[in-house]
């Protein structure tokens, strides 16, 4: 399966046409571990949630309340990652290897520099932040301190989010999602180790005695930290040593960033966070209109949410690999192939999506039952997953769209688009709605939106201008050894 795989990809490199059967076969084979990893990777973060969920509600809530702050920086890494891994998509697409070598080594040395700065500013910022969102006095020492930990292993993750997205924009998919499922597994173990202190549990008839250094929510963000830790390490030695095209151990190069690397990583990675900011903001204020419709709705919606992320996870699998076919078509100067990937990569993800949708329409109760045992809570939920089943279509279009568009280096307008989309169109939909039908009135704004959204999205790769991007013409030459 590698071996076609590899086969496939080099097609693309050589010029030699891909069928249709060809070009399903090759976004399958890229887009199934990723699939796969962002499934296992929310149920797991299911369990995650759990234990810490068993601490009570304030350590819960401590969490919670800084959560939005690590997504937002979270958003931060992964953008600079792609602005560098697009590029070398391009390279690998054109059969420069060693250009694509020398983007690495750049990208290495801007992404490490970046998240050293970021790590230092969350530190920073660690202790007044549970206040300046709002939190009660009794969780903001937790959430400074879960906050701090995470913010002292950011430059490790960020390392890890650069070398996965290195991984897979050369076509290897597998083994970075092997290793996203390791680190969700390593995660699991050291909070079941980290959050509780040592107890006795009777397993099988017999009392056996389970070690913990009960750290509470200080224990959850450290395990996270370290399992981040220990498969970013796996994943940058299986990048710079044994990657066949990316391999940069024993070759001699610089690592000195360069002005046009730079300036062509920011010119994807700007917009790019331009986005994080305009979604993140959109998310607190989402908050800030469902709050005060009371617990029940707050917990409805925040399961109907964890539940749906079973539903569009695939989605992004689906955009990942639109991400690094269109980036290698279109560094082979083969726009009809590009076009032709990004026309599979959607139909394949919006097939996947309403699939799933369907599913969600008629479990939709039996789903928020495993999250919740509050009949109110669970009826609410579940109407709210009947009626966000009508948006997955949409959803799924701008998914794998955002990916396709990604892998151009089109970054500028997605980030406008989605700025008009969820401010406009949901939030200000949500203000009118909420307030009238409660909590459905804000999930058909959402749901509205998600379509909207997906129309958008096609509405711009139909088009050609997204394909004008050049990422592999060098203005100022890399520096050789």
């Amino acid at each position: 399966m590698s071996a076609t795989k590899d086969v496939l990809l080099n097609d693309i490199r050589i010029g030699a046409p891909l069928a249709l059967r060809d070009r399903v076969r090759l976004t399958l084979l890229l887009s199934g571990p990723a699939i796969l990893a962002q499934l296992a990777s929310v149920l797991l973060q299911f369990i995650d949630a759990s234990m810490v969920g068993s601490l009570g509600a304030g350590p819960s809530a401590s969490i919670g309340l800084v959560s939005t702050s690590t997504w937002l920086c979270n958003g931060f890494c992964i953008a600079l990652a792609q602005g560098f891994s697009v590029q070398v998509a391009h390279r690998i697409g054109a059969g420069d290897f060693f250009g694509a070598r020398q983007v690495l080594r750049q990208g290495i040395v801007s992404v490490a520099l970046f998240s050293l700065a970021l790590s230092l500013i969350a530190i920073g910022i660690a202790g007044p932040l549970p206040h300046w969102l709002g939190g009660e006095e009794a969780i903001r020492a937790d959430g400074t301190a879960y906050f701090r930990i995470y913010a002292c292993f950011l430059p490790m993750m960020q390392l890890g989010f650069f070398a996965s997205t290195m991984l897979q924009c050369s076509g290897e998919m597998k083994l970075p999602s092997l290793l996203n499922i390791l680190m969700c597994v390593l995660d699991v173990i050291f909070n079941f180790l980290l959050i509780f202190p040592t107890r006795e549990v009777r397993l099988f008839g017999a009392d056996i005695t389970l070690p913990g250094a009960g750290m509470g929510v200080r224990g959850a963000a450290l395990g996270t930290g370290l399992a981040e830790t220990i498969v970013a390490i796996l994943i940058l030695y299986f990048l710079l040593v044994r990657n066949r095209n990316l391999a940069i151990a024993g070759e001699p190069g610089s690592f000195r960033p360069q002005r046009d690397c730079l300036k062509k990583a920011f010119g994807i990675t700007g917009p790019m966070w331009l986005q994080n900011l305009v979604m993140r903001g959109a998310y607190v204020m989402s908050t800030l209109i469902v709050a005060p419709l009371g617990a029940v709705s707050i917990a409805a919606n925040s399961f109907a949410i964890i539940a749906e992320s079973f539903c569009y996870m695939p989605g992004y699998g689906m955009g990942d690999a639109a991400t690094t076919l269109v980036g290698q078509s279109l560094g082979a100067e083969r726009k009809d192939l590009a076009r032709a990937f990004s026309r599979v990569t959607l139909a394949l993800g919006i097939g996947i999506m309403v699939a799933l949708a369907v599913v969600m329409f008629f479990l939709a109760a039996p789903i928020m039952r495993l999250l919740s045992a509050d009949p109110d809570v669970v009826a609410l939920g579940a109407r709210c997953l009947r009626l966000e089943a009508f948006a997955e279509a949409g959803y799924a279009a701008a998914i794998v769209a955002n990916g396709a568009l990604v892998g151009a280096g089109d970054t500028k307008v997605p980030a406008a688009l989605n700025l008009i989309s969820v401010w406009i169109v949901r939030i200000g939909l949500a203000l009118v709605l909420t307030p009238r039908l409660g909590l459905m009135g804000y999930w058909i704004a959402m749901c509205i939106e998600l379509n909207v959204r997906g129309l958008f999205y096609l509405l711009r790769v139909h088009g050609n201008r997204w394909m004008e991007h050049n990422l592999t013409k060098t203005e100022i030459p890399y520096e050789s050894h």
